[in-house]
């Protein structure tokens, strides 16, 4: 055990000694294994990463100077005229047939509040397909590119990052491999993992989960710019002449992916970091709200706005604070390069007390009845207060919003209200095509993306029974026209 010593001392001078409590009772290997994940823990760090959060602990955000989005940073889709989305959407286009356009997806969720032990986006609602998220995903990619080369006359590729978490990152791979990755090239589906961060208790202490293993949680969303670069992932998108990256989280089922509007939009503009938001429900909707504070941007959460400043309105009766946040962002590849390169350390934590399972002095794990430590993590849209360029994009919640959160049972946020959303959206496509929907019609994003092209397949029908609407590569395979 050469490096036993080093680790011992090191462990000694952060005061965390405790960690080898159980050392001298493990055999030779999980000795060795056991020395082995201390090392990959990068000690140090996160020591310094506890002091840090010690500074966040109970501590509420100053929304004394609170602002909404200035006019000049904003826009809307229902307050642009056709010829600008046109000009925005082409333009999206353009960069996307150049192959300028990655998407990131956020996918370490496990599906455990949906009432499954797997990753979210390998989770069906339900649909007459039976489509899963992460094949809805991968299929509105595909159209994209289609769309891109059809009116660009050039085919370039968007790239399909996925950042997984150590519980779904094997279970992630298999079941995209296992399904060729929905027709997307493999080449252009990188996975990597998000970090972990060790669990502490309110002394500072890093909390054993059992005798061998320290008590880790994933660091966030927000940890996604640590692991663009220890990866490698910035390197690869630069490698690939990726300017644009559009991240979105797996569970919003109507996520228009890869944006074109978004992104000729962002480009328009000049951004280099954009959030699109969705009008507030109400004053009490549990949403974070996009504005600004000391003149920088930010997300201030539900919980953290006063009640005042949550039910201001305009002179026309319009919440004042109403850029509802959906974890729907565009990036150029040069600001989270920068992101990484200097404000990684500066990224503000939140801390959360939590009940985490502990070792006892006699080398059994205990649940506690009570928060007995905190979990630190990152939150993606911290990195607005460094943007020299932001921009916000405002969509209509119908067409674009429908959060997959809770089960069934609460009756909102769920799979069925994602279904029921989704087929909604569908009739209205087919509907302003010309169409009659009595039944459930699902459109495959392989037809269409958001409405186009349906003329020939739905003008002057009705649709009286459950109804797959697919494309021509689904057709030439499943026979027959649905």
């Amino acid at each position: 055990m050469a490096n036993f010593d080093k680790i011992e001392r090191k462990l000694k001078q952060l005061d965390q000694s405790h960690l080898l409590q159980f050392f001298y009772t493990f055999s030779d290997e999980e000795k060795k294994n056991f020395l082995q994940h201390l090392q990959s823990l990068d000690l140090d760090a996160s020591t310094k990463l506890f002091q840090r959060a010690k500074n966040f602990l109970d501590v509420a955000p100053d929304t004394e100077d609170m602002k909404p989005i200035p006019h000049s940073q904003f826009e809307s889709e229902e307050g642009c005229d056709s010829e600008t989305l046109e000009k925005y959407r082409t333009r999206g286009l353009e960069a996307i047939g150049a192959g300028e356009v990655g998407v990131l997806l956020l996918a370490g969720g496990q599906g455990t509040r949906l009432g499954v032990t797997y990753p979210k986006g390998m989770y069906s609602v339900g649909l007459p397909s039976g489509k899963t998220i992460f094949q809805i995903q991968a299929e509105r990619i595909r159209r994209v590119q289609h769309l891109a080369k059809k009116y660009t006359g050039k085919a370039g590729k968007v790239t399909w990052y996925i950042m997984t978490s150590g519980p779904t990152d094997e279970m992630t791979e298999t079941f995209l491999k296992s399904h060729n990755s929905f027709g997307l090239d493999p080449e252009n589906v990188v996975l990597f993992k998000q970090g972990l961060l060790p669990c502490f208790d309110f002394d500072g202490k890093i909390i054993l989960e059992a005798p061998n293993l320290v008590a880790l949680a994933p660091d966030g969303n927000g940890g996604i710019y640590r692991a663009l670069n220890v990866n490698g992932i910035l390197d690869d998108m630069r490698r690939r002449g990726v300017k644009y990256i559009h991240a979105h989280s797996v569970d919003n089922i109507l996520t228009k992916v890869a944006d074109p509007v978004f992104i000729g939009y962002f480009i328009e503009k000049g951004g280099d970091c954009a959030a699109k938001v969705v009008k507030k429900a109400g004053p009490t909707e549990a949403v974070g709200v996009v504005c600004q504070i000391n003149g920088r941007f930010q997300v201030v959460e539900y919980s953290e706005i006063s009640e005042e400043k949550a039910h201001l309105r305009d002179e026309e009766g319009n919440l004042v604070y109403s850029a509802g946040n959906i974890c729907n962002h565009l990036f150029t590849t040069a600001f989270l390069q920068r992101v990484s390169d200097e404000f990684d350390e500066e990224l503000k934590l939140h801390v959360a007390k939590k009940k985490i399972p502990f070792v006892d002095d006699n080398g059994k794990t205990i649940t506690p009845e009570k928060p007995n430590g905190i979990k630190i993590e990152k939150f993606i849209f911290d990195v607005f207060p460094f943007s020299d360029r932001f921009v916000t994009w405002e969509v209509p919640r119908k067409s674009e919003f429908s959060a997959m959160k809770n089960t069934d049972s609460v009756g909102k946020d769920c799979p069925f209200t994602a279904r029921q959303d989704l087929l909604a959206l569908h009739r209205t496509y087919i509907e302003k095509a010309g169409g009659v929907v009595s039944a459930e019609v699902e459109i495959s994003p392989l037809l269409s993306y958001t409405g186009e092209g349906l003329e020939d397949r739905v003008k002057g029908k009705t649709f009286t029974e459950t109804t797959v609407l697919l494309g021509e590569e689904e057709i030439s395979i499943n026979g027959g026209r649905v």
